[in-house]
């Protein structure tokens, strides 16, 4: 008799319907997984440069915005996939307000990145913040370095890592 297999969430946060949700949706098709996306309550504004421009403070500031509550329970899954895209070298900072919002004890924990040729520290600070998880399969997907929706990793390399994700998973 094979183990039932574990109940997964994947969550993201992508500032517009972007580059992170794609992998995000691509990760939760390949595992037949949930999804859900990560939202701050004060949405970030619409011109680019004023969102780097307060994701750089809010990075070096450790500030941790509120979040919309999801639609469902991170406690109630096995393996949660976390998404983000990079943010002055780390995660954004949604993404560390949800990390320390789920008891990772006991889970396992899937991080993944997307960035346009600067990935900085980004698996490593989500590891820390995931004490007690069981963290496999990390992953960084590389985009074009204008900001762009080009994907520079090969799609080949994005869909063995889903592979990897799912048997990982036993899914």
């Amino acid at each position: 008799m094979t183990a039932a297999p574990e109940r997964v969430l994947v969550a993201y946060f992508s500032q517009t319907a972007g580059n992170t949700e794609r992998v995000a949706e691509q990760l939760a098709d390949g595992l037949g997984a949930d999804v859900a996306r990560i939202e701050t309550v004060e949405p970030y504004p619409d011109d680019y440069d004023e969102v780097v421009e307060q994701g750089r403070r809010e990075v070096d500031e450790g500030y941790e915005p509120e979040i919309v509550g999801l639609e469902v329970d991170p406690g109630e899954y096995d393996a949660i996939c976390v998404g983000t895209p990079t943010w002055w070298y780390t995660m954004a900072p949604a993404v560390r307000t949800f990390m320390g919002q789920v008891g990772w004890a006991g889970r396992t924990l899937v991080p993944f990145m997307t960035n346009g040729g600067w990935p900085g520290t980004v698996i490593e600070d989500m590891e820390a913040l995931a004490r007690g998880a069981h963290v496999v399969e990390p992953m960084e997907v590389r985009f074009d370095s204008t900001g762009g929706s080009r994907i520079v990793t090969p799609r080949s390399d994005v869909e063995a890592w889903v592979d990897r994700v799912a048997r990982e998973l036993g899914r």
